[in-house]
């Protein structure tokens, strides 16, 4: 991931970096509000109109008016083939709605690999366009969340979405 250009900004639920080439997002993250080094809100260089667009929808969905992600573009190619059919496989996901790993796994054929959908998940760069919140164990349980606040923010995320709450 050789990003381009960056921008910094705040969401409900912490501040967020969002980086990008000109083919698309390689990188969307939250900051741990708790962390001893603060985040500055700000553009690194200039950010074009459609990097724009979507931080405004970030904000919004992550305020509680759901956003569709699926056409935003992104720049995974640095990923391997595996990785890109997964991150692309839980973007047809729809919002409001989970699927299991091992059905993750079944929607990339290789049905046998859930494990394997779950590590391609733990290092998805781009947290809620690449919905890997989406994703609950096979008890429907929220697990495996590496964004801060772990498997409680992945509960709240879908809790804003409107899909059945996982136990945390």
């Amino acid at each position: 991931m050789n990003a381009t250009g960056q921008t910094t900004f705040d969401t409900p639920l912490g501040p967020a970096t969002l980086r990008f080439t000109p083919r698309g997002i390689c990188a969307l993250t939250l900051h741990d509000v708790r962390s001893e080094h603060p985040v500055e809100a700000g553009d690194a260089g200039d950010v074009p109109d459609w990097v724009r667009d979507v931080v405004l929808r970030v904000k919004a969905h992550l305020g509680g008016t759901i956003q569709d992600f699926s056409q935003v573009p992104l720049d995974i190619e640095s990923r391997t083939p595996f990785y890109r059919d997964v991150y692309e496989a839980s973007r047809k996901i729809p919002s409001g709605k989970t699927v299991t790993y091992g059905e993750l796994a079944k929607a990339v054929g290789r049905p046998a690999a859930a494990r394997a959908v779950g590590q391609a998940l733990s290092k998805n760069p781009i947290m809620l366009i690449v919905p890997c919140h989406r994703i609950v164990g096979s008890s429907g349980n929220a697990v495996g969340f590496s964004a801060p606040g772990g498997v409680q923010t992945k509960a709240r995320m879908l809790a804003l979405e409107g899909a059945r709450i996982p136990r945390v």
